[in-house]
């Protein structure tokens, strides 16, 4: 067996990546900080290597979409530099598209729900994969492959940016410098993503660029008057490492089944979450504005909020 020097760079980051977890669960111990509990590091570990098995499955399929697609392209970069540039960048959006549907469209929620299950947040936390995401992923990727760019590098462009988006999930790093917290995703950035508070729900989609937050209305600052409050708006009971991944699935299932009408069991499916045919329950952008005039009202926080639209 040979390695390929992409395999080997890989390997070196995810190394990196599994110190750095070490010597942040020492620091956590050692410091009494309580960032990790034995049982969420467990599952996390649990659902990360659920989500290697679906990958390893889905590999050659995906390789073989983007591959074949290759064969389709529009045009070639033939620059170097501009050619990783580009499809960086190009990489980067299409991973803030697919984050963000994950979000707004409940079945793919349901899929993406188990990244966002866990009360703590750690860098183990980033090991808590959307497990099904391997199913789909590349279809959102597709463009790449339209715009001349081959198929493995795709794939190594995607675990390159994969890794620094696992190096963002630590509560040990605050804000950073103002240029680098304006373009890059940062952990301050990040803790806003993961958390339940009703101004934070469906912020912060980026992987490594900020910018197409700010530049599509996804974007929300972190702030100390509004504490981070980490896991899901209604967390399951069970939290068992098999209802984790399936609960989403289950409670999906029972509302297209009490929806009246053939119209109303589409939109239980392609609405956002939290839509429902008797109006019982609320998406995330319907209470954000609620509280925003609630605070308008009262002359608190939200008159100072920029991003929060």
């Amino acid at each position: 067996m040979t390695f390929t020097g992409s395999d080997i760079s890989v390997g070196t980051l995810f190394s990196f990546v599994i110190v750095l977890t070490i010597v942040e669960m020492y620091f956590s111990y050692s410091h009494d900080k309580k960032l990790y509990t034995k049982k969420d590091t467990w599952t996390n570990i649990y659902l990360m290597i659920c989500a290697i098995l679906v990958n390893l499955t889905m590999k050659f399929a995906t390789f073989y979409l983007l591959d074949y697609f290759y064969e389709f392209r529009l045009f070639e970069i033939h620059n170097v530099w501009m050619y990783w540039i580009v499809l960086v960048l190009t990489q980067d959006f299409l991973y803030w598209f697919l984050h963000t549907v994950g979000h707004y469209v409940r079945l793919f929620w349901a899929m993406h729900v188990t990244h966002h299950s866990s009360e703590h947040f750690n860098l183990t936390t980033g090991f808590r994969s959307t497990v099904f995401e391997p199913l789909y992923r590349v279809f959102f990727y597709l463009p790449l492959a339209f715009m001349g760019f081959h198929a493995m590098d795709i794939l190594f462009a995607y675990l390159v940016t994969q890794i620094y988006g696992n190096l963002v999930h630590t509560r040990t790093v605050g804000k950073l410098h103002p240029i680098f917290e304006y373009i890059f995703v940062t952990p301050s950035h990040h803790r806003v993503h993961h958390a339940c508070n009703i101004r934070y729900l469906d912020k912060n989609m980026g992987m490594v660029l900020i910018l197409w937050d700010r530049m599509f209305g996804t974007f929300q600052e972190e702030l100390p008057e509004d504490e981070i409050k980490y896991g899901l708006t209604t967390p399951p009971e069970n939290t068992g490492a098999f209802n984790i991944i399936f609960h989403e699935f289950l409670a999906l299932s029972k509302d297209v089944k009490k929806a009246p009408t053939f119209s109303a069991k589409l939109k239980y499916i392609f609405n956002p979450p939290g839509w429902s045919h008797d109006g019982s329950t609320q998406v995330a952008k319907a209470m954000q504005q609620e509280l925003l005039e609630t605070e308008k009202e009262s002359h608190t926080i939200g008159n100072s909020i920029k991003s929060f639209s």
